[in-house]
C-alpha cells in the first residue's frame, strides 16, 4: 500500500486499506501498526518521526522493500480461492433450521449483496475514469462478478426455501 500511495502513516494505511483491498482483504486493524514496524526492522520501510507535536510515524518503502515487493508480485499463487461465509455456513446446516429461517437468511443476503452492488457500481463510477487508479479498478470488476453470482444464488435459496424445497429433518440418526 505505501509503494502504491507513497509515504504513509499507519493511521493513513488504515483509511486508504478500508477504501480499497479492505473490501476483499480482511486483517485486524492492529496489523497496520505492527506490520509496519516488523518491515521497517527487516530493511523494506524507512521511519520518518516528527520531532515535535504529535509525532507521527511516516512509513517510506525502501529500495530493498521495492525489490520485494517486485519478486513477491512476480511469485505465483497456487492457493485456491479463500471463502469465509457465516451465511454459506449456515445454509450448510440448514436442515436443522426452521424452513422460515432460511428464507429470511436469504432475503437477508439478498439485501447485502444488493448493497454491496451498489458501491461498487458507485465505485466504478466515481472512480473508474481516473487514470492513476484504472490498473486497480479490475479487482472491482471482480468484486462485482462475486456479488452479482452470490445475489443469483441467494435468490434462488429463497424462492426454494418459500416453495418448501428446505424441509426441516432435525439430526442425523448413526
Amino acid at each position: 500500500m505505501i509503494a502504491t500511495r507513497g509515504p504513509s502513516t499507519s493511521y493513513d494505511l488504515k483509511r486508504a486499506i478500508g477504501r480499497s483491498v479492505g473490501y476483499f482483504w480482511n486483517f485486524p486493524h492492529a496489523q497496520l501498526y505492527s506490520e509496519p514496524k516488523r518491515l521497517q526492522k527487516a530493511g523494506l520501510l524507512e521511519l520518518h518521526q516528527e520531532d515535535t507535536g504529535r509525532r507521527r510515524k511516516t512509513y517510506t518503502i525502501t529500495a530493498e522493500g521495492q525489490a520485494a515487493l517486485g519478486e513477491w508480485l512476480a511469485e505465483p499463487v497456487k492457493e485456491h480461492f479463500e471463502l469465509r461465509d457465516i451465511a454459506e455456513i449456515k445454509l450448510f446446516f440448514s436442515e436443522l433450521a426452521e424452513p422460515q429461517d432460511v428464507a429470511r437468511l436469504a432475503q437477508d443476503q439478498i439485501e447485502q449483496h444488493e448493497t454491496r452492488i451498489a458501491e461498487y457500481e458507485e465505485m466504478q463510477h466515481r472512480y473508474g475514469h481516473i487514470e492513476e487508479v484504472a490498473s486497480r479498478m479490475i479487482t472491482l470488476e471482480l468484486g462485482l462478478g462475486i456479488e452479482y453470482a452470490a445475489l443469483e444464488f441467494w435468490r434462488k435459496v429463497r424462492a426454494r426455501a418459500e416453495s418448501g424445497d428446505f424441509p426441516k429433518s432435525g439430526p442425523m440418526q448413526q
